[in-house]
């Protein structure tokens, strides 16, 4: 049986395992490799570049030592002798320099005179001569010595003294063995740095991943500290204006929208829990004293019928519901048609009259000219039914109900209904459009509503693409605009506007 690792061991190595697989190490590493490559690739641009420029350095100063010899050396019946001031230091060790690798040879190739040093790197052969001097072209080639040392060799033909019939071969050559050295220096050198440089690349490399990565990593750690009891939770920006900054605020507008979102699902479940609750309520109280009290059939006849009414009322919340969860879940599709704003307004409005005179309520409509759009007609006349009955409600027996349609711009038609009732007040004026929203102070001006009106009707408009908003002043009434395109509705709706103006 193969014993196992030590706790510790196996913590250290899944430890390493998953520094290995992180983002950050896989950034360093590409970046501690590219500096490598980039170092390597360098390194050899100027070992080649060094060297070149060594080896012309010296094939220049080998011109300029050919360009010398022909003023120091003689060859005279075939004998090269040196003219120069001896007693001239410089003169003197410039031929000294001269006489250390070189080679006279005349036209067929027989030595005339060859140096210690030139011998080593081997004596060219007669026909490379013949053809050297045919050309009388200065001739330059690199050859290797037996002490393995490469030289850079300068050749040319010289002409003799007069006497002579023709020119000499003369070949002279420099050591590239400094030359050499100063490479292999630099190379030593800079391979030496190397390392270091990529040591350091590949710390600064994982301290940059690590600065950059650090807002992903925030935005994890608050991703998992979120839940449904801490939505307020933050990233603070970090003011660099970057990808980084980008990201952490569009987690922040998430979180912020997931916020709003869970609020609105626990405000919904309480208000739904509550308006659940008052008919379940009342109707089980309405049945408990008739089981308690009720005597004959008359008796169990009303209380069955009130319950059978709070029953009502429950199926009517349940469909209302259901009908704004399908609206706002995309799961209720228009079915835009092009049809007159103008007739629809009338003909809803006609249905409103018998409702209308009994609270005493005059229903005016303002439409002088056709208004064609092409919207969805039956979500048109639920929107223009929730507006008028929720007019006429609270309006007092003598008021006026308007509803005026108009061509607001190009492309557009505004709907506005208008009361003379009871108005609302600034600071129920953000609410009126919220699901089961009803202003403390209008809670007697007429019979209890489910609170659900104004939400379709923000629904409509968000689903046409129009803005909707209330305009009020508490006393002289209400006024619900309405802005709608007249065109083909678009096919993602677009969040509806709604806007608050008090008037003074």
């Amino acid at each position: 049986m193969i014993p196992s690792a030590p706790p510790h061991r196996r913590s250290w190595t899944r430890r390493l395992a998953a520094a290995t697989r992180s983002a950050r190490f896989r950034l360093t590493l590409s970046y501690a490799l590219f500096s490598t490559l980039l170092l390597t690739s360098v390194g050899l641009l100027f070992h080649n570049s060094l060297a070149t420029s060594l080896r012309d350095n010296t094939r220049d100063l080998l011109e300029q030592d050919w360009a010398a010899l022909r003023g120091f050396l003689v060859i005279e019946n075939g004998v090269p002798s040196w003219s120069f001031d001896s007693s001239d230091a410089e003169q003197n060790f410039f031929v000294s320099r001269l006489q250390r690798i070189i080679l006279v040879t005349d036209a067929r190739g027989h030595v005339l005179h060859c140096s210690e040093a030139y011998a080593r790197t081997g004596i060219e052969p007669p026909d490379k001569i013949a053809r050297i001097l045919e050309s009388y072209a200065p001739f330059s080639e690199v050859r290797p010595g037996t002490d393995g040392i490469n030289y850079l060799f300068r050749s040319g033909p010289v002409p003799g003294s007069t006497k002579d019939r023709g020119p000499y071969y003369v070949s002279i050559g420099r050591s590239l063995r400094d030359n050499r050295s100063v490479v292999e220096r630099f190379m030593k050198t800079y391979l030496v740095l190397v390392p270091i440089v990529v040591l350091g690349s590949w710390l600064l490399g994982w301290r940059l991943a690590g600065r950059a990565l650090g807002p992903v990593t925030d935005v994890a750690h608050t991703a998992q500290r979120i839940s449904g009891s801490n939505l307020s939770l933050r990233i603070p920006l970090r003011g660099t204006g970057d990808e980084m900054d980008l990201l952490i605020s569009t987690f922040n507008q998430m979180i912020e929208r997931l916020e709003v979102s869970f609020q609105q699902t626990k405000q919904f479940s309480a208000d739904v829990s509550h308006e659940l609750r008052t008919p379940l309520t009342a109707l089980r109280g309405e049945l408990e004293v008739a089981l308690m009290t009720a005597q004959d059939a008359r008796q169990y006849r009303e209380a069955i019928q009130d319950a059978l009414g709070d029953v009502e009322r429950l199926s009517h919340l349940v469909r209302a519901l259901l009908q704004l969860s399908n609206a706002e879940t995309g799961q209720t599709v228009l079915q835009p048609t092009v049809f007159d704003l103008s007739a629809c307004v009338r003909d809803t409005l006609e249905q409103f009259q018998i409702p209308a005179e009994e609270a005493g309520v005059s229903l005016e409509v303002h439409a002088p000219e056709p208004c064609p759009a092409e919207l969805d007609r039956i979500q048109i006349e639920r929107l223009i039914s929730n507006l008028v009955a929720n007019a006429i409600k609270y309006t007092p027996s003598g008021g006026r109900v308007t509803a005026i349609v108009r061509k607001d711009r190009p492309g557009a038609v505004g709907l506005v209904v208008e009361d003379t009732g009871i108005g609302i007040a600034r600071e129920h004026l953000p609410h009126v459009f919220n699901r089961f929203y009803r202003a403390p102070g209008l809670a007697g001006a007429g019979p209890r509503g489910l609170g659900l009106g104004l939400s379709f009707v923000a629904w409509i408009v968000k689903a046409h693409g129009g803005t909707v908003r209330a305009e009020s002043q508490p006393g002289k009434g209400a006024r619900f605009i309405v802005s709608l395109p007249t065109g083909q509705p678009q096919g993602v709706p677009r969040p509806v506007a709604v806007s608050i103006r008090q008037e003074s």
